[in-house]
């Protein structure tokens, strides 16, 4: 499913696999970047086939010992918010100073200059902008029994002055396989239809396209394992296609739910009415205060 060449001529810095590099997002993003550098044919083949909801995937995105200290940093559950409803439930942070230090650097890694320009040249959207805010991004944590059914994610930023274009996603836990559940799946005919289900596999990255028809969801984590994501978005002032659209989250229950479906669409009916007349009524609270960042000592 993905085109992982080994990287070649990769700064000395970058060399060692045994051991974690200082924790400082520069590294990271170097990376990172000859990754999907080095993969570009393949990754930008895998895009340009994977319509309408256009992604790819790259494995082996860090060295192993890089991507093993990345979920060793992980908070437990209990220190992060849960988000329990019939749409989903799964653990979430975005407070980032709050944790290991590691975890910050590793989501601003992905929003380096040469990391967005790298995915801009594999997806050919321009003008495109990480979301420093961190409004539904951070790190999700999916426990036993965990589960996010079909959706389309908002449609803008916390100010709905940009689009929401792109998912980053990348799972740090070692040993995941299909059989545990908790992965990532894509419904390109819509939730009534066949889904593509896509690995929440060790040191993998996905990007994938987000708009008004991209809709996926994440499987029932079946295991005693937790799964472990680090979770960017990207904006544009240009949405998809050409035409303004807005809309909330929209869940929908699975083939095997109808009730739960209907339900879901009365709920998505409702959010929607209360968001587009009173938008300044309510506010996700999932996202990095800067403002109330702490002064740890790092």
């Amino acid at each position: 499913m993905s085109d992982n060449p080994r990287p070649a001529n990769i700064p000395e810095q970058l060399r060692p696999a045994t051991r974690m590099p200082p924790v400082e997002r520069g590294i990271l993003a170097a990376h990172i970047t000859q990754r999907i550098s080095a993969s570009a044919t393949g990754l930008t083949r895998q895009w340009t086939d994977s319509a309408p909801i256009n992604h790819f995937v790259l494995d082996e995105l860090l060295p192993p010992a890089w991507a093993e200290a990345i979920r060793a940093a992980f908070p437990p559950s209990d220190a992060m918010t849960l988000k329990r409803s019939i749409r989903e439930l799964k653990c979430v942070a975005a407070q980032m100073d709050r944790y290991d230090p590691l975890l910050e650097e590793t989501v601003y890694a992905f929003q380096a200059p040469a990391v967005v320009q790298a995915i801009e040249q594999i997806t050919g959207l321009a003008a495109l902008e990480p979301d420093t805010q961190l409004y539904a991004g951070g790190v999700s944590l999916m426990g036993p029994g965990h589960f996010l059914n079909p959706h389309i994610d908002n449609s803008h930023d916390r100010s709905r002055q940009r689009y929401r274009i792109l998912n980053l996603l990348y799972y740090v836990s070692p040993g995941w396989t299909a059989e545990r559940g908790g992965n990532l799946e894509l419904w390109p005919d819509g939730p009534r239809g066949a889904q593509t289900t896509i690995v929440s596999q060790f040191n993998r990255l996905v990007v994938m396209l987000t708009h008004r028809h991209s809709w996926h969801s994440v499987s029932t984590n079946v295991s005693n394992h937790d799964r472990c994501c680090v979770s960017n978005y990207f904006f544009s002032s240009i949405p998809i296609g050409g035409a303004h659209y807005y809309h909330v989250t929209e869940f929908r229950g699975r083939p095997e739910q109808p009730v739960r479906d209907l339900v879901l669409r009365a709920d998505n009916q409702l959010r929607t009415l209360v968001r587009t007349r009173f938008p300044r009524a309510f506010s996700n609270p999932h996202f990095y205060d800067h403002a109330a960042r702490r002064n740890l000592k790092r």
